[in-house]
């Protein structure tokens, strides 16, 4: 006999393949679904299906987007570009308020472990933005892969006379942007060091 009946196993079993999502914890937001009022379950159902629809890359900076053109890409100083690994990335700096520059979404970082190369990610796409900027800031993770990926960027960039900077240290090795705290990330983001 099965455990669950087909609708909530079939819920559950969506839920685990969210990132971070066990079973447990699958199990627990498949009873919630079932516990809704239908409306709010149209609603939370509408809300996926909605951004699954509307949400796309930014041409530009390859940034989640509703328009063709982000926001940030069609306001901001495009002379200062931060480089970053994922959409969530952006969001870190966002939340600081200081950084007035646009930013350049890599999705990836090079791992020839997990056989990521250059063609792999969006540098092609940054090397042909950066007519006019005047400073390129490697905010990739201070991982083994973000640090080889920032170098990679920097060894291409530097002959075009371009600032190329890194971070400052105050964000852990090993850690992710996006778990950082804000001060941590703002004191990253003032002091950080051209490569």
């Amino acid at each position: 006999m099965e455990v669950f009946i087909e609708p909530i196993g079939r819920l559950i079993n969506e839920f685990s393949k969210l990132p971070g999502v066990g079973k447990k914890t699958a199990q627990r937001y498949a009873y919630r679904i079932v516990r809704m009022p239908e409306d709010e379950a149209s609603a939370f159902a509408e809300a996926i299906l909605n951004a699954k629809k509307k949400v796309r890359y930014c041409k530009i900076c390859g940034n989640y987007s509703v328009a063709d053109v982000c926001d940030v890409c069609a306001t901001r100083d495009k002379s200062v570009i931060c480089v970053v690994k994922e959409p969530k990335d952006v969001v870190a700096f966002e939340k600081l308020h200081e950084f007035k520059g646009v930013y350049h979404v890599l999705h990836g970082v090079l791992s020839p472990m997990e056989g990521i190369g250059p063609n792999d990610i969006r540098i092609k796409e940054l090397l042909a933005r950066l007519d006019g900027v005047k400073e390129v800031i490697m905010a990739t993770n201070p991982d083994v892969e973000g640090q080889a990926t920032a170098m990679y960027i920097a060894k291409l960039i530097k002959p075009l006379e371009i600032k190329v900077t890194r971070l400052a240290n105050g964000v852990p090795i090993g850690s992710e942007l996006e778990y950082a705290d804000e001060v941590t990330l703002s004191r990253a983001l003032s002091e950080r060091k051209e490569l």
